[in-house]
């Protein structure tokens, strides 16, 4: 059975001039397309299986990464159904020199996983048995009940 630490990723991209709007900032498209990618790779690494963005929950951007900054993205995977997975995914920019991080956004994705035919199949069970997995499991509940919007 998998971990929630297992599912963890962090991946890294410098904002370039081709990232930016026309105020000098990543586009908040590329901060969504970078949270998806990396949401479906800690998705596949739990489910074992190919894994499609099913819906994604609120998305507010706080403050602007600027041109030359890093975008970080973390993403792990902290509940699982009969055939999704939900994973929590976190935005930061960086700045390069001195490695101080400020989040931009927050959300949390459903991916499900599907078989070769694109029919959804079965995932495991998620355990979150060890500290670090407990740790993020709470962090992504937390943030679920502080942001989660009915209707």
């Amino acid at each position: 059975m998998p971990t929630v630490s297992e599912t963890y990723l962090e991946n890294r991209w410098r904002v370039q001039p081709n990232h930016a709007n026309n105020y000098g900032t990543v586009h908040g498209g590329n901060v969504m397309k970078w949270m998806d990618e990396l949401g479906a790779m800690a998705a596949m690494r739990f489910a074992g299986e190919p894994c499609v963005t099913a819906s994604i929950d609120q998305m507010d951007f706080h403050r602007p990464v600027p041109t030359g900054d890093t975008a970080v993205i973390e993403a792990f995977a902290f509940d699982a159904g009969r055939t999704s997975v939900k994973v929590h995914l976190r935005a930061a920019g960086e700045n390069p020199r001195t490695g101080d991080q400020e989040t931009t956004t927050e959300s949390q994705f459903v991916f499900v996983a599907i078989d070769e035919d694109g029919k959804p199949v079965p995932v495991p069970d998620l355990a979150a048995d060890d500290e670090r997995s407990q740790e993020l499991r709470e962090r992504a509940l937390a943030w679920r009940d502080e942001h989660h919007r009915d209707g």
